[in-house]
């Protein structure tokens, strides 16, 4: 979801932000760990079709690898967005290249030029580079947001690369299956269409599903477009897409897998926000606002015990957001002054545990599936076929 925010900054005085997330609490938690005043808050109404259009589509992780090449090659902050837009091809992004750099003329920092892009430049990535002009360490905050887009991006083309498989097995067997009710059944009864009361139940269920599509394939094509389009619709509404994220967590290991999803995704974004400078709770804060409702609750808990001065990994314990091995993991980071870098590898932990879990799952689903479709098409064969085995019977 985006909101539309008015907030009081100490900089720019009152000034408007969109912001996306999942509720309007979390919108403005988000705002006000950037250091905002949030004034008012309201919804936008953004219709499923159109989300995307009249915003520039700035790739960022794109833009920010080579910028980092930049940065590290030795040129300069304004020249390195000067060359940046020289070489842009899009027109919408070179205009946000555009402001940024009008912005750096001015004297405004980078933050400030990226925080009136909020269409662009999520805050997460605007609170790390904020972070990072404190502590002089842009070129490695730069390198850190790349490796944690990188990582994410990673992680979930694991998960659709095990389910294109599945997915694709699935639509070929429906096809298939349609194919054969829609087309071969019905001209396949006519063989013993006066014999018809003599066919087993199951076969006469069979030729009448057959003869349904047959008689009224557009209506039924119609039918199934329909419900594609709903459920396209349906994705596109938050309120569907936490209902189904509900359904998907109340399963016992889809729900554990999903956890640790979120909870390694949780640590890998505040590992990046803590090594890039920021103290501890504003990064909280800006966490916060990417997580599910489902986890929100003892995150806050957690966040709460934080304030008052409980150590992070106690308070994570507490809160139910760990495990042994990650009490242990946040306990050695905090012991040596590193619990960034230790957060982070705890989310490669949760990382690889979910992608061996993925692994085992589209090994084991495949052939089941498999075996299933294969009975589902070998079970209406033999339906077509009893007919014939009882009439040549009977001839003998």
């Amino acid at each position: 979801m985006r909101f539309r925010l008015t907030v009081l900054t100490q900089r720019e005085g009152v000034k408007q932000l969109r912001v996306e997330a999942n509720s309007e609490q979390a919108a403005v938690h988000e705002a006000a760990a950037s250091g905002a005043a949030v004034l008012s808050v309201r919804r936008e109404q953004v219709l499923p079709f159109a989300r995307g259009w009249g915003r520039a589509a700035v790739p960022l992780l794109l833009l920010s690898q080579e910028l980092l090449a930049l940065l590290r090659a030795g040129i300069g902050l304004v020249e390195s967005f000067e060359t940046l837009a020289e070489k842009e091809q899009s027109p919408a992004t070179r205009a946000v290249l555009a402001q940024i750099l009008e912005h750096l003329h001015s004297g405004k920092s980078l933050s400030a030029a990226l925080e009136a892009h909020p269409h662009a430049f999520p805050p997460l990535f605007v609170a790390s580079v904020r972070a990072s002009e404190r502590t002089g360490t842009l070129t490695e905050t730069l390198g850190r947001y790349v490796a944690y887009r990188q990582q994410i991006e990673a992680a979930r083309k694991k998960i659709a690369t095990a389910l294109v498989y599945p997915a694709l097995l699935l639509a070929v067997g429906a096809l298939v299956t349609l194919f054969l009710l829609g087309y071969v059944v019905p001209r396949f009864s006519r063989i013993f269409e006066d014999r018809m009361g003599d066919a087993p139940l199951m076969t006469r269920v069979l030729i009448g599903w057959g003869g349904a599509i047959d008689r009224h394939p557009f209506e039924i094509a119609a039918a199934v477009l329909g419900a594609i389009v709903l459920l396209a619709w349906a994705g596109s509404r938050p309120a569907a897409r936490a209902l189904a994220l509900r359904a998907l967590q109340a399963l016992p290991r889809v729900g554990e897998r999903l956890r640790l999803f979120e909870l390694g995704r949780m640590y890998r974004t505040l590992g990046m926000l803590l090594r890039s400078g920021m103290p501890a709770v504003p990064a909280l804060g800006m966490v916060r606002g990417l997580m599910q409702e489902s986890l929100r609750a003892s995150f806050d808990r957690a966040t709460a015990r934080i304030r008052e001065g409980l150590p992070i990994s106690t308070a994570m314990a507490d809160a139910g957001l760990t495990n042994p091995v990650a009490v242990r993991m946040l306990r050695v980071g905090e012991q040596a002054g590193n619990m960034g870098e230790m957060m982070e590898r705890l989310a490669e932990l949760y990382d690889e545990e979910n992608a061996r879990a993925v692994e085992l799952f589209s090994r084991t689903f495949e052939p089941i599936l498999m075996a299933v479709i294969g009975l589902v098409i070998g079970s209406i064969v033999v339906l077509m076929y009893l007919p014939i085995f009882e009439l040549a019977a009977n001839i003998q």
